[in-house]
């Protein structure tokens, strides 16, 4: 399949584009090896008026000048110093909105993951989570601003078959410096997916 285009990212509504990616695949490509996934689980931020984001009030600094890229770039950053998490930019140009990739269902290149996991067993753990996943998918922040549209290295592409499914909208994880932003239903996911990182507590 193909990759997704550029203007599919430049959407200025974040929420609509962090609900889009759901079902759609996110592939990586490094010296011949490629690895996938279906994207499970997905959580918007918004940096004009969104506490939670990096960005926020429209803050520009060296962490967060890829976010003011226009859509379509990756947002790559270190999380404690030790977690690459994957972020897709999106808007136009100076407008600070991105989706973290929370969790994939794997696709391709399953045994790549599990080595690069350090893991022996085929489980939740190699890719349920935005650290796990991006380096089961041989993601780091090396790869911080790559253009997504390119359909090179990383990207992300529409599924061969369509899928049927229910996504569920809810609060975002860790982000309880937030204040009331932090109750913002900004998390989307497919609902009853094995592979979502974290369920809302009954």
């Amino acid at each position: 399949m193909g990759h997704i285009s550029r203007e599919f990212y430049q959407n200025e509504n974040v929420l609509e584009v962090a609900r889009s990616l759901i079902g759609k695949i996110l592939v990586t490509e490094f010296e011949g090896v490629i690895t996938s996934g279906i994207i499970v689980e997905t959580e918007a931020y918004r940096g004009e008026d969104d506490r939670a984001c990096h960005a926020f009030p429209l803050k520009k600094t060296d962490r967060t000048k890829t976010m003011f890229l226009e859509g379509g770039h990756a947002y790559i950053y270190l999380c404690y110093g030790l977690h690459h998490l994957f972020n897709v930019v999106t808007s136009g140009e100076g407008v600070p909105n991105a989706i973290l990739i929370r969790a994939l269902e794997p696709v391709l290149g399953v045994n790549e993951m599990l080595r690069r996991r350090k893991l022996s067993k085929f489980s939740t753990r190699i890719s349920s989570g935005p650290s796990c996943l991006s380096q089961a998918l041989g993601i780091t922040k090396a790869w911080n601003s790559h253009v997504l549209s390119v359909g090179k290295n990383i990207w992300i592409e529409e599924p061969p078959i369509p899928m049927e499914y229910e996504i569920a909208a809810t609060t975002r994880v860790g982000v309880d410096y937030a204040g009331e932003d932090a109750l913002l239903p900004w998390r989307f996911y497919i609902k009853g997916n094995k592979w979502v990182s974290a369920y809302p507590k009954s």
